[in-house]
């Protein structure tokens, strides 16, 4: 199956299921090296990428019966193994994020990249909370607490992301 390779990296974390496509894209935005991606551009190309994995039996949509959400979920044959990856090569290639090979400018990526990755876990925990929540109202007041933490801590990354990326920012002028 040939994806894109920053959707690929996305859709294989084992903790991103059950997830929708404005969730994708919001990950695929927010890790997305060309900061000036348009984020219509964004939505239809990876609804297109979403389509091609659900039309392969890939993944599985499933829509709410109370909100009429969309959500999409890995299926058995979703196999990280068989991925090959498509695209232009700026979108493949993780060096062009850091062409200089500057020691600080290095280090400030690979800081980004783990703030971002841990948005990514966290957005998968907070909406199973969500969803664990709207399934087990009984559950509600043991898992709201669970899911402010989560929700506290993803406003804590995407401060930290924002100030590292103003820095990197900073920097290239």
């Amino acid at each position: 199956m040939k994806l894109n390779r920053l959707l690929a990296k996305i859709i294989s974390a084992p903790n991103f299921d059950h997830f929708s496509a404005l969730e994708l894209r919001a990950s695929y935005i927010t890790l997305h090296y060309d900061k000036n991606l348009i984020p219509s551009d964004a939505r239809r190309f990876v609804y297109a990428e979403i389509v091609k994995l659900v039309n392969n039996g890939w993944l599985r949509k499933t829509v709410s019966k109370k909100k009429e959400i969309t959500t999409f979920i890995k299926t058995n044959l979703f196999d990280v193994t068989k991925i090959t990856f498509a695209g232009t090569e700026a979108d493949n290639d993780d060096s062009k994020i850091n062409p200089s090979g500057n020691t600080i400018q290095d280090s400030l990526l690979e800081r980004l990249n783990k703030y971002k990755n841990e948005l990514l876990m966290n957005y998968g925990e907070s909406g199973e909370y969500k969803k664990l929540c709207n399934e087990f109202p009984d559950l509600y007041e043991l898992l709201q607490p669970q899911y402010n933490n989560v929700r506290e801590q993803n406003s804590r990354l995407l401060g930290q992301i924002k100030a590292v990326e103003n820095l990197i920012n900073d920097s290239k002028k």
